[in-house]
This record gives structure tokens, sequence and C-alpha cells, in this order.
């Protein structure tokens, strides 16, 4: 375990991002490149991100509004990623509200992205609601020794004075030998997702979100698949206010997704409870052919006069093609 750590680690220093950057930095922050870094760690089946520790509150620098240096990095062999998890805490171990971290973002600059065109492959990651991970059992996601990985992390800029604030993402790999069906990962969502369309972006929308004034605020966009494939689970995220975010077929007049959050008295995001986090190893089909709509719901207090910045994402784990046919039910024998 030690040469496979020592491996990992040696590989930080010689990865060279290559579908995102193109041979240029186009996302570098250099206000940040003097700030603490990250250390990537293999244990058993899981592989560990350290980001930290870095004084908050943190500005955010570049095009994925980072609050410190991206890290490249390969892993030693071709794993599958099954499953993963977000924490964050002080350097003594105390745990801080999810809030604190504004998101983590983890890109395969070797493989294209399914769902952002001529952006490297989103396959992973966390906002506040740090929804810990497992994929229908026998799926998960390659990720091959020679691909070009990176992390992007950002804290939340509003947060308090905090000394040696420090975050994790865990990513569970499958064991070596088990069979595991390849999974295609689908960004979606309300607000524009994919980075290389922000300058599309309304005059409402902003890094933070859409913004959502008094009442209740139904927002949506249409959607069309670039692929036909069988979603397997759906990475839900969103931010404080958040009533519902969903997913619908328009040509099957179908709702396919519907996820709400627990929520505070006061609307302040909580967590997505586990049974409102999509992960079935049948699926749902979704085809280049049909038009579909994510849809968002929000309720800002009428007392808050300042706006809310509102978001509805879906990451969706899907495998190419359509979905298994389902077997007959046995005849019941009397």
């Amino acid at each position: 375990m030690r040469s496979a750590i020592c491996t990992l680690l040696m590989s930080l220093c010689l990865a060279a991002p290559a579908l995102a950057d193109g041979g240029h930095d186009h996302h570098a922050v250099p206000t940040l490149m003097n700030q603490t870094t990250t250390t990537v760690t293999m244990k058993d089946n899981t592989v560990t991100l350290t980001f930290g520790p870095i004084d908050l509150p943190a500005g955010h620098d570049g095009d994925l509004a980072a609050s410190m240096p991206k890290h490249a990095f390969q892993l030693p062999k071709d794993m599958y990623m099954v499953g993963y998890k977000t924490a964050v805490f002080t350097k003594e171990g105390t745990p801080l509200p999810k809030n604190y971290l504004h998101h983590i973002l983890m890109l395969n600059n070797s493989k294209p992205s399914v769902s952002c065109a001529g952006e490297p492959l989103f396959f992973a990651g966390a906002g506040l609601e740090m929804t810990e991970t497992r994929f229908p059992a026998g799926y998960g996601v390659k990720l091959a020794k020679e691909d070009h990985l990176m992390s992007i992390v950002a804290f939340y800029h509003g947060a308090p004075v905090t000394k040696d604030v420090m975050a994790t993402f865990t990513m569970y790999m499958a064991p070596e030998g088990t069979p595991v069906k390849e999974m295609d990962v689908y960004q979606v969502g309300v607000n524009i997702v994919c980075f290389s369309k922000f300058a599309q972006r309304g005059p409402d929308q902003t890094d933070e979100g859409i913004e959502i004034n008094t009442g209740v605020q139904v927002h949506k966009a249409p959607l069309k698949f670039s692929m036909d494939g069988c979603v397997k689970f759906a990475y839900p995220h969103g931010h404080d206010e958040l009533l519902m975010v969903g997913l619908d077929n328009l040509t099957t007049k179908q709702t396919l997704l519907r996820t709400v959050p627990d929520v505070a008295l006061d609307g302040t995001f909580l967590e997505f409870q586990p049974h409102q986090v999509y992960k079935d190893s049948q699926g749902f089909p979704v085809t280049k052919a049909d038009d579909y709509e994510m849809v968002m719901v929000h309720h800002h207090p009428l007392q808050k006069q300042e706006a809310q910045h509102g978001m509805g994402n879906y990451l969706l784990y899907m495998t190419p093609g359509a979905c298994p046919t389902k077997a007959a039910a046995p005849i019941a024998k009397y």
C-alpha cells in the first residue's frame, strides 16, 4: 500500500491536464498560487483528496471560482469510482456547517464531456448538500491510469472568520477484479451548467445561481439530451430556500425526477435525504429525440429584502443506450 501511495503522489508532479488547458492554463488562479494546496492519498478501496488548511473567508478566482489552486493528479492504475462523500472541518477535526463549502468539482481532462461540448468531463463533485453517494451495485465511472484528473475547490466567501479550515473529497473505488458496468456522467440544470456558456447567462444569473425574489418562484429550462442513455443515479444540487428540483419528459408527459430537500423553518437548506436521491439499477431512459424540461421551485420569505440565488442541478449517471427490459414475473404455482 505504501508503494501505491508513493506512486500516486509522484503522479501529482507529472500530470499535465490536456483537454481543459490545451497547453495553456486558461483557468489559472495566480492570486492563489502561494496558498496551501491539495494532497491525494489511497487507502484500501478509497482515494481521498484533502484540501487545506485555509483561513476563511476566502475569495473566489478564475472561471470556475476557486479558493485554492486547482490540483492535477493521476491514479496509479485503472479504477472504477462507485461512490463518493465530502466533509468540511477544522484542522483539529471539528465538523463545520455544510455551507462553509461552496463547491468541489472533479474533472477528467482526458475525456470530453457528453453534456457540455468542448469541455472536460465533470464526473463528480459536491456543493453545500454534500450528499454521500453510492451507485447501484455493479455500476461505476471508469478513471483510467492515463487520465489527467483535476480538482477545483471553493469555500463560501461569506463564511465567518475561521482559521485552518479543511475539506475532503473521498472516492469509493470498486475492489480490483470486480465486474463493473461503465457509466457516463451528464450534467443538467435550470441554470446554465456549462462553463463555456457562462457568457450566455441572463442578467438574473450569476456564479451564485438565478436570482430568487419575494414569494414562490418557479424557474424552468428546456433540455435536449445529446445521447440516449439509461439513468441509474441522479446527484442533486441546490441552495437555501429550494423547495423542489425536477426533470420532466414533455414528449411522453412523465415526471422522471422530483427531489425535495429537508430545510429549516426559515428555508435554510439542510440536506437531501437518501430516499429523495434517485438510485435504481433498472434506471429510466432518456433519448435524443424527446423534449425535456428542468424545473426548480423556491420560496423567498416576504420579510427578506435581499435576493437569494438558487440552483437546481443534477449529475446524471447513466449507461449508454436503452434501459434493460424487465424480466417477466414468474407465473405463480398453486
